[in-house]
C-alpha cells in the first residue's frame, strides 16, 4: 500500500505558463523547481481492440496503460528506455518499470523490431507473454517541468506542446500528427498517508480537476482528425 499514489490532475488553458508557474511558487505548501525542463516521450501500447483506451474512457476502477517512457530527442537512438506498466484502482495507482535495450525509433521501427528488444532485455516471462497480445496505439511528446513542495510530500508537473503522433505496427510515415500549444496540463502527485493535507494546496489552485489522459487525448484527437 505504500507504493500507491494518488495522481490529480488539471486541464488549464484560461492562463499563460507563466501565470501558472507563479500560483504553483506562491502555494501555501511553497513549491519550488526540482528539475530541469525536459521533453518526456512515450510510446502506447495496447490490445487490437483498444481495450486500455476504453477502459480509461468509461472510467473503469481498475485501469492499465502499457508505454515505453524516455527523455530528451524524440527521434534516434533511444539511449535509456523504460517499459512502464501504469496500474490505477479508482484514484489509486502505482507503475512498474522495466529497462530496456537501446534502439532506434525511425520510419523503421515496426511491432517485430520492437518485440525483439522486449525479449534481448530480459523482461520477466510473464510480461513478454501478455506483450505479445499488444500493438503500437499512439506516439506522444511533451515539456515537462517539475516542482516539490518545501515537505517533500508532494510534487507538481505541468506539461505543455503536447504532441500526438499516429503510429502503426508497421510502415509509419509519421505525418498525422497534431500539436496543441493552447493547452497545459497541471498534475499534483503524493502518496497514500498525505491525502488529508493536500486540501490546502488545491484551495489555492483556481483550477478544476478533470480526469486527464494524455493517451485518451491523443487517440481521441488523430482518430477525428
Amino acid at each position: 500500500m505504500q507504493d500507491l499514489r494518488y495522481e490529480r490532475k488539471f486541464i488549464i488553458s484560461e492562463l499563460n505558463y507563466q501565470e501558472i508557474e507563479f500560483l504553483i511558487k506562491h502555494n501555501p505548501a511553497m513549491f519550488s523547481e526540482i528539475f530541469y525542463e525536459r521533453r518526456v516521450n512515450n510510446i502506447y501500447l495496447d490490445s487490437i481492440d483498444l481495450k486500455n483506451y476504453k477502459g480509461n474512457l468509461s472510467g473503469n476502477s481498475n485501469r492499465l496503460k502499457i508505454r515505453i517512457r524516455w527523455y530528451g530527442k524524440l527521434f534516434g537512438i533511444i539511449k535509456n528506455p523504460v517499459l512502464e506498466l501504469k496500474l490505477k484502482n479508482n484514484e489509486l495507482g502505482k507503475k512498474l518499470s522495466f529497462k530496456l535495450k537501446a534502439f532506434v525509433l525511425d520510419k523503421k521501427i515496426s511491432l517485430n523490431s520492437l518485440k525483439k528488444i522486449f525479449l534481448d532485455s530480459n523482461l520477466p516471462k510473464w510480461l513478454n507473454e501478455k506483450l505479445k497480445l499488444y500493438h503500437l496505439a499512439l506516439l506522444n511528446s511533451y515539456k515537462r517541468k517539475y516542482f516539490s513542495s518545501a515537505d517533500k510530500k508532494h510534487r507538481i508537473t505541468i506539461d505543455k506542446d503536447l504532441l500526438f503522433i499516429k503510429i502503426k505496427d508497421n510502415n509509419n510515415s509519421f505525418n498525422s500528427r497534431i500539436i496543441d500549444k493552447e493547452k497545459y496540463i497541471l498534475e499534483i502527485k503524493y502518496s497514500l498517508k498525505d491525502y488529508k493535507t493536500t486540501s490546502r494546496i488545491t484551495e489555492c489552485l483556481p483550477f478544476r480537476l478533470t480526469a486527464c489522459s494524455k493517451y485518451v487525448q491523443g487517440i481521441d484527437i488523430l482518430e477525428f482528425w
